[in-house]
């Protein structure tokens, strides 16, 4: 997920470079400056909890600031506005895929979009113990997250889609970011720069918190032991009161999963469908567990009740219906440039967390340790509030 954010921003960041200042985009650029990127989200995270808390608050306000500038510029500014029935119902296929009933292939491959937007929610999970009250600040993060990306991104959505001018068919852009052409195109060059700027800040800021909520899990991994090298990622940092090995862990192999841009051009798209795919995977294994259950189950103080079920059953079927798709061809035809090697990432992961446990995990790992009694963790809050 941070690799799929912060590609984004290094390729967004590129598109804003090029229309400010000529600079061109390659793929290698590209790839530098998600290196860069992400070394400037390990940095901040490093310094401590007080700084990402603070640009956190100013994310959100970026973000729904940010949302209502695009929207109401693409709604006031052009003198042309598509119809409602093309935002609708018009259906371009631009994947090479041309057999029949390859139209609906292409719309369920189109879901990636959506589904990318609903994830990372889980980082309210992965901050619950630096949270007051998280019995019911977790779920209620996750649950609000869930409705602002909602309204946010299906507004931002159409206003991008209504304010289309002159589609013929096949939008490109010399930036390689055909959002940026859509600005341009609707509110001028210099409103189109500034409404990129928007969109580049704002996907930092979530590339920030991606690291944050990512160096979080991998430390909560590591304390119970089950990463390889666990000792080395459980540290925390006694000037920041941070993670910091866990903070460049997660840096780190992020940039490993974008390389493969250097030599292939739907890279992004794979990384994108690695993100959600894994990220579902693990969602959606502790809702079957709980469905297997049943009234074994002990329910915290919020829970879906009676619908529990059925909402469980339907997340469920969902999850592996998403997996397949994603792991499909997304272009025709298919070569070096175009092959998805999502399949062979989500393999690769499954078989090393596989593997991982048969020959080893599963002879020592009892489950979460207990880090000490509650005067003992009370002492380790009040050391940490004095940082």
């Amino acid at each position: 997920m941070t690799a799929g954010i912060d590609f984004g921003a290094a390729s967004f960041a590129m598109a804003f470079l090029n229309l400010t200042t000529g600079l061109g985009v390659t793929h290698a650029r590209v790839v530098i400056a998600f290196g860069i990127i992400l070394a400037l989200h390990g940095v901040l995270n490093t310094f401590g909890v007080k700084v990402v808390a603070f640009l956190s608050d100013v994310s959100v306000w970026w973000h729904i600031i940010g949302v209502l500038i695009i929207v109401g510029a693409l709604i006031i500014v052009p003198n042309h506005h598509q119809s409602v029935s093309y935002v609708f119902t018009h259906f371009v296929n631009n994947t090479g895929f041309g057999w029949a009933g390859s139209g609906i292939y292409v719309f369920f491959l189109g879901l990636l979009v959506a589904q990318y937007t609903f994830t990372g929610y889980d980082a309210s999970a992965h901050m619950t113990e630096e949270t007051r009250n998280p019995q019911i600040a977790g779920p209620r993060g996750i649950v609000m997250s869930i409705v602002v990306s909602l309204v946010a991104g299906w507004i931002l959505l159409l206003g991008v889609t209504f304010a289309i001018q002159n589609y013929t068919g096949e939008l490109t852009s010399a930036t390689g970011v055909p959002p940026a052409q859509i600005f341009i195109d609707a509110v001028g060059r210099v409103g189109g720069e500034l409404l990129l700027l928007i969109v580049v800040i704002a996907q930092l800021f979530c590339g920030m918190a991606s690291v944050t909520a990512n160096s979080r899990m991998i430390y909560a991994f590591s304390r119970d032991g089950a990463v390889p090298g666990s000792k080395h990622w459980h540290k925390i940092n006694k000037r920041t009161g941070t993670p910091t090995n866990s903070i460049w862990f997660a840096a780190v192999f992020a940039f490993v999963l974008g390389i493969p841009y250097l030599w292939s051009a739907v890279a992004y798209n794979a990384i994108v469908s690695i993100a959600v795919i894994g990220l579902y995977i693990a969602y959606i294994i502790p809702i079957y567990l709980r469905l297997k259950a049943k009234d074994n189950f002990e329910a915290g103080p919020w829970n879906l009740g009676r619908k529990t079920y059925l909402i469980g059953w339907v997340a469920t079927i969902w999850v592996i219906l998403i997996c397949i798709l994603f792991m499909l061809p997304t272009f025709s035809p298919i070569t070096l440039d175009t092959f998805n090697y999502t399949p062979i990432a989500v393999v690769a992961v499954v078989l090393f967390a596989g593997g991982y446990w048969v020959f080893s995990a599963k002879n020592w790992f009892t489950g979460p340790k207990v880090q000490g009694s509650p005067e003992e963790l009370a002492l380790i809050e009040q050391d940490l509030e004095r940082v």
